[in-house]
């Protein structure tokens, strides 16, 4: 049935306006004012802004990790991701380095099938580059359309590569047309700080934020970045938490290198003192990269707004208070690491940075929704709002003021990251290709009405020649 949303003010990451959308078989088929469309299902947006529906880069949804499973898989955090704005995510397959890449991919397209009710892609763990892994990436690359590749730098003996694994996986997709993404930290010296710790009796939560210091973060962006150049690659910095990393971003963009950042909400608006809340409490916050010093909040703002980083993901990892990060009771290094943030990543960017004026609604678009569209082969079918594409719709209610809590949100696990914080705006209605998953706050969608996005290849920027400085009088 064609639906028709009249009377909203359109935003995407280049414009703002008032108009109707008029939506036929899932796609966007016309945008104006005053559109009458014989037979077609009105919704009014008056009052409302209408988004593209946000992009989330970055979710781990029903991961095996330290001894224990997330505790939303495919439906819940969707669900979630749904009622928080977010049409479409691009989760993790992790690998084993004793078996094939294909088995991996595998395992994750039955975790999501029949389950996800939004739109949904995958990144492809690299743990190491052996003839195998030579042999089977550009095959999965062409086959599957996932088209970015994870290395991890951190976490020694579980995930960790060494550079030569780095190097080989950007040469490679230099060839094949991947993007690289890396977790950026110096694991072999975190190693080490965490045993000193443990040696000498510091167990508490907040020594996982004093064993990964921000400095060993931009020191592994800052290789990755160097290796990149080396490559004549592309990186993408995930989770970026700190002033030392996006300055070696900042730097390697200002050299013309392709490398893009990512940061999270829990990085914008948390810092490092919940990880010494009492009663074990500081667990629920332990997550790497770790909280920072409030003070490096202010940069990353920056950094959204100049464009140093060009995206948030929610690095969406939830694993319940009671049951699961207690498994780390005596001993920090065992809490298993990450957070729930899938559900409220839209809403906090848009009051803690549109209403506060740290940056404007349209770059909330783009880093919200369309650079990740762009960077991760989607555009322009998701990411904007044209003639064309899906019909990926957030309906959003500026007004509404409310408080995050895990009394009101739809995740699975028993405490929210963001409890008590206080944000202005809420989705009301959210489509996905054209059908309602979200209506006036309500559940209406179906599990299973998410499809596998088979991604297109990295596209490269035009390079454009260097002009040379005019010279007056022979002096440049």
């Amino acid at each position: 049935m064609k639906k028709l949303i009249k009377n909203g003010t359109i935003v995407t990451a280049a414009d703002t306006f008032f108009g109707d959308i008029l939506i036929d078989d899932g796609v966007i088929v016309m945008i104006g004012v005053d559109l009458v469309a014989q037979g077609a299902e009105i919704i009014d947006a008056s009052g409302h802004f209408v988004f593209p529906g946000g992009i989330d880069p970055h979710t781990h949804l029903d991961m095996p990790f330290g001894g224990t499973v997330t505790k939303d898989d495919f439906e819940s955090g969707t669900i979630a991701a749904a009622f928080g704005g977010t049409t479409t995510v691009i989760d993790f397959c992790l690998t084993n380095k004793s078996e094939p890449l294909s088995n991996a991919v595998a395992a994750w397209h039955a975790k999501a099938k029949g389950k996800s009710v939004i739109d949904y892609g995958f990144h492809l763990m690299v743990g190491d580059v052996n003839d195998d892994v030579l042999f089977e990436l550009p095959k999965i690359i062409e086959e599957e359309g996932i088209t970015s590749l994870k290395v991890f730098m951190a976490y020694k003996n579980v995930f960790q590569a060494d550079d030569g694994t780095l190097f080989r996986t950007l040469q490679m997709a230099k060839e094949q047309g991947a993007l690289v993404m890396v977790h950026a930290e110096n694991g072999d010296v975190i190693a080490y700080l965490i045993d000193k710790a443990l040696e000498e009796g510091n167990t508490d939560p907040i020594y996982h934020a004093l064993t990964r210091p921000s400095v060993l973060e931009g020191e592994a962006t800052g290789r990755a970045a160097n290796l990149t150049e080396l490559a004549d690659s592309q990186l993408y910095v995930v989770h970026v938490t700190c002033t030392e990393a996006v300055e070696k971003i900042a730097e390697a963009r200002r050299k013309g290198l392709r490398v893009y950042g990512e940061t999270c909400p829990q990085y914008l608006t948390l810092d490092v003192s919940y990880l010494e809340k009492p009663d074990f409490e500081g667990a629920k916050y332990v997550w790497s990269p770790p909280l920072r010093e409030k003070w490096h909040q202010e940069v990353l703002w920056n950094a959204l707004w100049n464009g140093s980083l060009q995206t948030v993901g929610s690095d969406q990892c939830s694993f319940d208070f009671k049951g699961q990060k207690d498994l780390g009771l005596g001993d920090f290094s065992k809490i298993p690491n990450g957070g729930p943030t899938i559900e409220d990543r839209f809403s906090i960017l848009y009051s803690e940075g549109v209403e506060k004026g740290r940056i404007s609604i349209n770059k909330f678009v783009d880093v919200i929704s369309t650079s990740s569209a762009k960077l991760f082969g989607l555009f322009p079918k998701k990411g904007t709002i044209a003639i064309g594409s899906d019909a990926d719709i957030v309906i959003f209610d500026p007004t509404v003021e409310r408080t995050l809590s895990a009394e009101t949100h739809h995740m699975k696990v028993d405490y929210n990251a963001f409890e008590g914080m206080a944000v202005k705006g809420e989705p009301v209605s959210v489509l996905v290709r054209g059908e309602f998953i979200v209506r006036d706050k309500a559940f209406v969608g179906t599990p299973g009405h998410g499809q596998y996005l088979h991604r297109k290849r990295f596209e490269q920027p035009l390079k454009l020649p260097v002009k040379e400085s005019p010279t007056l009088g022979g002096v440049s």
